[in-house]
Parts: structure tokens; C-alpha cells; sequence
């Protein structure tokens, strides 16, 4: 099978993803979760004439009379109502909140006033009328559009959608990753290595990105190169309802890479099969049925940046989320050789000089070496037959999180 251009690789991946179907939740898990049904408003705010300082509520007449004098007769605090009528020359103490007396339509600051007795105050100073009130409506009335279908929900947007009157929101499905590695020389991490076995990294990162983009995770555990042992944990992600089953080493072409196989028997149609890249050039992508398999290379390195490029975008979209890869201007801060046939992905340590990215790659690019990719702010593309490049030529630099 020929190499698949990367563009177009990412393209297959995304051809027919849509966001999953919705879910009700309650308003306190809605956060970072996409909306499935735009918010429309509940009820009306404020439901009433709200006073939106302390102070005094009176005619807007009345308080435009430098030294006038007014008749105190109540007090209304937010939560309760005033059960009078105010009338010419008299005035209610009112605190923040509180529904504005019958009557009444403007509010004068308390430190505009003297109150030589419990029962009167004095202006110091005129108020034009409707001052410090917030009218019926102002924030919003009932029936209102409020937030719509598709949005990211934040802190502003629970806090609206609560004073709308919603104690729940209908979301976009989180998609469902489950994680398979495989290999005979894989062991947990804290583990006590015999010859030739090495810790198993790679579904930590794995996760880590899955969960950036709002996904959920089962990590099903290492499986050796047997194909009954894969073929078991590929029937606990079926079982699961998993959208997306990832594997992580065994896509190759050795004799013991046995995904495909294992993946092809229980129904996946594959798609492609090694990428015009580097690293992660064995990628592999097929469907079965409704789950999307994507085998990514065994190598650290190699899957940390299939992640990036591949699942942060299928999950996206299947989570119904914004998504689009972080592509700054840099300058080369050490020459970079010409490049083959293959789209490369070259770790780089990034510093800004004024007001400049810098993007200075490592002079050793292995998959294998983990140290480097912790060390690296971003990626820079190298595209297929791209010439050598010198100190202080501009790139293109995928920012990584």
C-alpha cells in the first residue's frame, strides 16, 4: 500500500464525523461540554424593578430637589416587597436587589443624603429620575436566546443558564476512547523490568490528549503479541460503547504487528495504512461499524504526535468542539537538512527574542526519545521536498501542549 499524504490521511480520518447525539445533565456537569439545544430563556430578569444601589427609592420628581426633604416611611431588603404606595415627598430605605415600591422609580444613593431623624432625610445633592434602577427585563425576558447549539460552555454561560431557571442542559455526548497497548515487552509503570522489557508510556499521553478535547478514557491495559489476548480487549471496547478504539504499537508490518488482523476479523474496514510522515509513518485508520480504529505507532515519540495531529481533531468533532491545530511563524534558530518524500515533524525548543519565536530543533530526532518531545514547545513542518534551511529562515511551528 502506497504512503498516504498526511493532508489527505486527515482528511479520510474526518470525512462523515459529526458530533454524537445529546445527553441531559445536570447544570453543575455541564461545564466544558458542547451544547446540544441552544438555552432559551426561562423566566424574565430581573422579574422587577430591581434597586441596584443602597439607598432610598422615591418619585424621580422628588429627588431633583437640592436640600428637599423627604418622610422615611419603610424599608424593603432584597428578597421581600414593600406592601405600600409611595407618594409625593416620601421615600422607602431600599438595599441593593430589592423590588422598587409602588410608586417609585428612581433610587438616590445613601451617601447623597443626610438623615437628621429616623423618619426624614435631606438631599445634598439633585438625582436625575430613574437613576440607580435596573428596569424589569434588562438582563433578558422570558423566551430569549440565550446561548446557542454548538457552544463551548464556561463559567459566564452556567451562570447565565442558571439564572435563566435551567438545572439541567442537553450536551453533546463525550466520545468514548478506549486504549489498547500491545506488545510482549511492555510493563506497567512501577514495575520490575526483565530482559528485554521496557515501561509502557505511551497510553498515558495517549489519554492526556484524548481528555484535552472533552473525551472520555477507558485504558484497557497492555496486551501481549498473542492475537486471542488483542482480540479480547478489542471485545471489552466494543462492549463498553467505545467511539473510537486506539491502539498503540502493533500497526507495522512485522511478524508479531497482529492489529490489523485482530481489528479486520472482527468487522474494521480498513481505510489507510502508513502515513507520508515522520514520525508516524505506520498509522493505521479503519471503522467498524460506528467505531473508529486507529492504530497508532508503537514508538513514543511517533504516537504522541499522532495524537496531536489525528485524535485531538477525530475527537473534536465527534464531541461537537471547536478544533484547529495552534500554526505560528517562527524563525530557525539551527539549519535543518533538505527533506524527503516525507511530510517531517521535527521537535524544537522555542524561546521569543523581541517579540520573535525561535524554534531551534534538536539535533537528534528518534522516536524513541521521550526527553526531547517533554523539552519541545512545538513541532516544525517540514513539508515533502522541502530544501535545506538556514539559521533565521522563517517555518511553520505547530505549537504542542
Amino acid at each position: 500500500m502506497a504512503l498516504v499524504p498526511m493532508e489527505t490521511a486527515l482528511q479520510r480520518l474526518l470525512e462523515d464525523v459529526g458530533p454524537l447525539g445529546g445527553e441531559s445533565v445536570p447544570l453543575n456537569d455541564a461545564y466544558d461540554r458542547v451544547l446540544s439545544e441552544s438555552i432559551v430563556a426561562l423566566r424574565t430578569q430581573p422579574p422587577f424593578n430591581a434597586s441596584a444601589m443602597d439607598g432610598y427609592a422615591m418619585r424621580g420628581a422628588d429627588a431633583q430637589i437640592t436640600g428637599g426633604e423627604l418622610a422615611v416611611i419603610g424599608e424593603v431588603a432584597a428578597g421581600s416587597m414593600f406592601s405600600g404606595s409611595v407618594e409625593a415627598g416620601q421615600c422607602v430605605r431600599i438595599f441593593t436587589g430589592a423590588p422598587l415600591p409602588a410608586g417609585t422609580d428612581t433610587v438616590v444613593i445613601q451617601e447623597n443624603v443626610d438623615r437628621p431623624a429616623d423618619d426624614m432625610i435631606r438631599l445634598r445633592e439633585p438625582s436625575a429620575a430613574g437613576r440607580n434602577v435596573r428596569r424589569a427585563g434588562l438582563d433578558f425576558t422570558t423566551g430569549d436566546l440565550l446561548v446557542e447549539k454548538g457552544h463551548l460552555m464556561r463559567a459566564s454561560a452556567l451562570s447565565l443558564a442558571a439564572s435563566a431557571n435551567h438545572a439541567r442542559l442537553t450536551v453533546v455526548r463525550r466520545p468514548l476512547v478506549a486504549i489498547i497497548a500491545t506488545g510482549d515487552e511492555l510493563r506497567l509503570p512501577g514495575s520490575e523490568l526483565g530482559p528485554g522489557q521496557i515501561i509502557s508510556s505511551n497510553s498515558y499521553g495517549i489519554a492526556a490528549a484524548a481528555r484535552a478535547v472533552g473525551a472520555d478514557v477507558i485504558d484497557l491495559g497492555i496486551a501481549p503479541d498473542r492475537e486471542d489476548a488483542i482480540s479480547a480487549l478489542v471485545k471489552q471496547a466494543v462492549a463498553a460503547g467505545a467511539n473510537v478504539i486506539v491502539t498503540s504499537g502493533g500497526a507495522s508490518v512485522g511478524d508479531h504487528d497482529l492489529v490489523h488482523k485482530v481489528l479486520t476479523r472482527a468487522g474494521m474496514t480498513l481505510d489507510f495504512w502508513r502515513i507520508a510522515m515522520r514520525p508516524g509513518k505506520p498509522l493505521m485508520f479503519g471503522r467498524m461499524d460506528n467505531i473508529r480504529c486507529l492504530g497508532l505507532p508503537g514508538n513514543p515519540v511517533a504516537s504522541l504526535v499522532c495524537s496531536q495531529l489525528f485524535l485531538k481533531p477525530l475527537l473534536a468533532r465527534l464531541g461537537g468542539r471547536p478544533f484547529r491545530q495552534d500554526i505560528r511563524t517562527a524563525m530557525l534558530g539551527a539549519p535543518v537538512s533538505a527533506n524527503d518524500h516525507r511530510q517531517d515533524f521535527v521537535r524544537a525548543a522555542i524561546e521569543e527574542r523581541d517579540g520573535q519565536l525561535i524554534a531551534t530543533p534538536f539535533g537528534v530526532q528518534d522516536s524513541s526519545m521521550l526527553r526531547t518531545m517533554a523539552a519541545s514547545g512545538g513541532l516544525v513542518i517540514r513539508a515533502p521536498f522541502q530544501p535545506a534551511s538556514e539559521i533565521g529562515d522563517p517555518c511553520q511551528l505547530m505549537m504542542i501542549g
